[in-house]
């Protein structure tokens, strides 16, 4: 957590690495569509938890014979369930619904056009519902309303002006995979 410029608003890190997430789940759903998408997607979840109870069984071990920093050991990678968990369902679900959509978007309602659009359009859903579920499973109760409300709006925002901001590259990286693969079903694996 910290202080947003001052301001008094209190935002959670993961809201600053977060666009490049859903920049990296658009490209994925764009050429390999939703199915692969969701495997990456709980794949990715799978190896979270793994990564969290790893750091959970080391903090629980004696330290060795020397070592004397098991106190910022367990402040840096300490198992925080809370936080561990909101960020699994949020992500989980988040990312589920930013792929559901942007494949929806494309089958139904653009077919390859307007990827501005559909990066953008699924990733409100996407990024808002994830924004409630980590915000509310990791801090209601730890902050005041006020401050859990301004939490939610603030990662929301910073996550679309991430995202915006990225666009360029998100089109970079679909015209450089369509130049190197131009026959869409080689690259999909049909």
């Amino acid at each position: 957590m910290f202080d947003f410029f001052g301001t008094g608003f209190v935002m959670d890190g993961g809201a600053i690495i977060f666009p490049v997430g859903y920049v990296l789940g658009d490209v994925i759903v764009e050429f390999y569509g939703y199915a692969r998408a969701r495997r990456i997607i709980i794949l990715t979840v799978a190896m979270n938890l793994l990564a969290a109870l790893t750091f959970l069984i080391v903090g629980l071990l004696p330290p060795g014979e020397g070592w004397e920093h098991q106190g910022a050991f367990q402040a840096i990678l300490g198992f925080m369930p809370r936080l561990v968990i909101a960020s699994l369902i949020a992500f989980l679900v988040g990312q589920l619904l930013n792929a559901s959509i942007f494949q929806r978007l494309k089958d139904t309602r653009f077919g390859g056009r307007f990827l501005w659009w559909r990066a953008l359009g699924s990733s409100l859903v996407g990024n808002a519902i994830d924004s409630i579920i980590f915000t509310v499973i990791a801090f209601a109760g730890t902050i005041s309303n006020v401050q859990l409300v301004a939490l939610v709006g603030l990662a929301f925002l910073m996550k679309m002006v991430g995202e915006a901001v990225l666009l360029p590259v998100t089109y970079g990286v679909v015209r450089t995979l369509r130049r190197a693969v131009p026959d869409s079903e080689t690259l999909l694996g049909v």
